[in-house]
């Protein structure tokens, strides 16, 4: 009995350095991601502002989502911030996902997919925003 208990014991480390691991893999797969996103939207891809023009709102929120992108990208490799900066993502890809589906009525799978990605992060970096909280209100 006591064997089993050990092993139990010595395994929830190497799960708990998988798990970090692969959030950090994700964490850097996306913060590429948004940059990318980011920096076309701030430099006036072609595509990006016709997108944009379709959606009815001008040039501001392009730059505003760019702006949040890159924010968000930086955020994911702050260790502090990784958390807070996947929800603010969550947040941006609801906007983004429903936007496809119901204003341009075009593919929403990536931005449903960056979704998921980020509500990972946050589910897994949970601990980090709660951390956070409390230093904020001292």
């Amino acid at each position: 009995m006591e064997n089993t208990f050990a092993t139990k014991q010595s395994a929830a480390p190497a799960r708990s350095r998988v798990i970090g691991v692969v959030l950090w893999v994700l964490q850097a797969l996306l913060a590429v991601q948004f940059v990318i996103g980011g920096l076309s939207k701030l430099l006036g891809d072609q595509l990006i502002v016709g997108m944009f023009d379709a959606i009815g709102a001008g040039d501001w929120l392009r730059y505003l989502v760019g702006t949040l992108e890159i924010a968000g990208a930086v955020g994911l490799l702050i260790p502090v911030l990784s958390g807070l900066a996947a929800l603010g993502l969550v947040a941006l890809m609801v906007g983004a996902t429903i936007t496809n589906v119901f204003v341009l009525e075009a593919d929403a799978t990536m931005p449903a997919v960056f979704l998921v990605v980020a509500a990972l992060i946050a589910w897994g970096r949970w601990s980090r925003v709660a951390e956070l909280a409390v230093r904020l209100r001292r």
